[in-house]
């Protein structure tokens, strides 16, 4: 009974934590959508170089701030750095809309790109929840939240059609602040709803911690990562601007066939092929 008991806590723990990590994802891939619409729009006037910063640079900072973060859930809890994380981003999103100039944007860029960080906080969150035997499933669910980015790229175009039909210049400004409102809530959630659990008996210092990176295989899998998370999120970051510019899609059509082409790449020369058809045919 009493493991029944704590299994259904662990459920709870991994629905709030999968929930909080696909909200993270959505927003960590929102410049793909947002700067593209904004350059397209001719509402700012950043170089192809500048626009490869402003998508790379969230990305960037989600990455390399992974293992500080993976180690402060180790000391604190993940109920503290996930909540405490939430609602810090949300900041930047809310200040999202008052900026002016690349620097700007790509600062606020950097601050809310830590919402990437949040994979090593629910990684380590979720684990310590379940017993060996259940973590393979409990991790592979959590995983599921990768699906945020996806999300963004479904709705995020037709949320900003809908938001500049009447201020076309302006309108762009509302979606930094639904999503910031939505880290925030869920931030406030996540510490009202989680219970906290580190591990017991944890006295290692920081340099204890780091003694891991001394391991080959460490590095190694470090390596696999990179190249097929990397290049996934790359991939996916680039493809909606290439369609637009490579192929004259629309922003929403353009995002309609980014999952399915970084998803399933081998799609991606027929799906581009196929719209200029149809363009075509439909004229």
């Amino acid at each position: 009974m009493k493991n029944t008991n704590s299994l259904s806590q662990s459920h709870k723990i991994l629905f709030l934590n999968t929930l909080a990590f696909t909200v993270c994802f959505a927003c960590w891939t929102l410049n793909g959508v947002l700067v593209t619409f904004l350059v397209d729009n001719g509402i700012f006037h950043w170089t192809v170089i500048q626009v490869g910063w402003l998508l790379g640079i969230p990305i960037l900072t989600g990455s390399i701030m992974r293992l500080p973060i993976g180690i402060l859930t180790d000391k604190f809890g993940g109920k503290y750095v996930f909540s405490l994380l939430l609602i810090l981003c949300s900041i930047p999103l809310f200040l999202l809309p008052y900026a002016t100039s690349f620097l700007t944007f790509a600062l606020l860029s950097f601050l809310f790109g830590m919402v990437g960080t949040s994979f090593a906080v629910g990684i380590g969150y979720t684990s310590i929840w379940y017993p060996k035997e259940w973590q393979g499933l409990a991790l592979g669910i959590f995983g599921v939240g990768n699906a945020g980015a996806a999300i963004t790229t479904f709705f995020a175009p037709s949320l900003l059609n809908h938001f500049s039909v009447e201020d076309p210049q302006n309108g762009w400004k509302a979606l930094p602040v639904l999503y910031a409102i939505v880290l925030l809530v869920i931030g406030i959630a996540f510490l009202i709803f989680t219970k906290n659990k580190k591990l017991e008996n944890d006295t290692r210092t920081v340099t204890e911690m780091l003694k891991s990176l001394k391991s080959a295989r460490v590095w190694r899998f470090g390596a696999y990562y990179f190249l097929v998370f990397g290049c996934f999120v790359a991939y996916s970051q680039w493809l909606l601007p290439n369609f637009m510019n490579v192929y004259q899609t629309t922003l929403v059509m353009g995002a309609y066939l980014q999952p399915y082409s970084a998803y399933h790449p081998e799609l991606s020369v027929l799906l581009a092929a196929i719209y200029p058809i149809n363009s075509e045919l439909e004229k």
